[in-house]
Formats: C-alpha cells, sequence, structure tokens
C-alpha cells in the first residue's frame, strides 16, 4: 500500500461490479473509504454495464448512498480520474478546477 501511495499508482474501482462478482457481499462492506483514508490514487469506474449494471454514475450514486461518502470524498473521486488520465497538464488542471467548483 506504500507504494502505491508513494508512486500515485492509479486504481480503477468498480464498486457494483465488485459486488456482483462477489469480491464484496454488500456494498456496504466495500474497502473505497479505507482506500480513500490510505491517500491511494483510487478512481470510481464503470466494467462492462450491461452485465455487471451501473454505469460511473450510477457507481457513484451508490457509493454515495451506501458508503455515506462526503461531498469532498466524492469530489476527490472525481478528481482522482483526471490526475490518473492521460492528459496534457493544461486538460488536466481545467477538468480539476471543474472538479473543485462542483456543488451537489
Amino acid at each position: 500500500m506504500e507504494r502505491l501511495r508513494r508512486e500515485r499508482i492509479p486504481l480503477t474501482v468498480c464498486p457494483l461490479s465488485n459486488v456482483r462478482l462477489g469480491a464484496f457481499a454488500e456494498l456496504s462492506g466495500h474497502t473505497l473509504p479505507a482506500l480513500l483514508e490510505h491517500g491511494l490514487l483510487v478512481t470510481v469506474n464503470s466494467d462492462d454495464p450491461a452485465y455487471f449494471g451501473g454505469y460511473v454514475d450510477e457507481n457513484f450514486d451508490a457509493v454515495r448512498r451506501e458508503l455515506g461518502l462526503s461531498t469532498e470524498q466524492l469530489r476527490e473521486l472525481a478528481a482522482n480520474s483526471f490526475r490518473a488520465a492521460f492528459l496534457d497538464d493544461r486538460r488536466r488542471d481545467e477538468f480539476l478546477a471543474e472538479v473543485a467548483a462542483w456543488t451537489p
């Protein structure tokens, strides 16, 4: 975990898929909050929604509802997706500014 944090290695997490595939019995038991607490570069994604249920927005809604994530935690997850993306600095900064300005 220290290496993941130190090297800012992105972790793509697909919460609804994780439950559907049996990695977690229920979404409420997902380790996503702990990953954030440890300062890891974690992102929320979807995994073949037709088979595993849930596009990205549905995954975000589910973790907000089931894990009680705060607005700041949701903002961090969204920002992480741009930090992990293959973008030039100018474009990344534009997206990060949009995320920073987001209010639910």
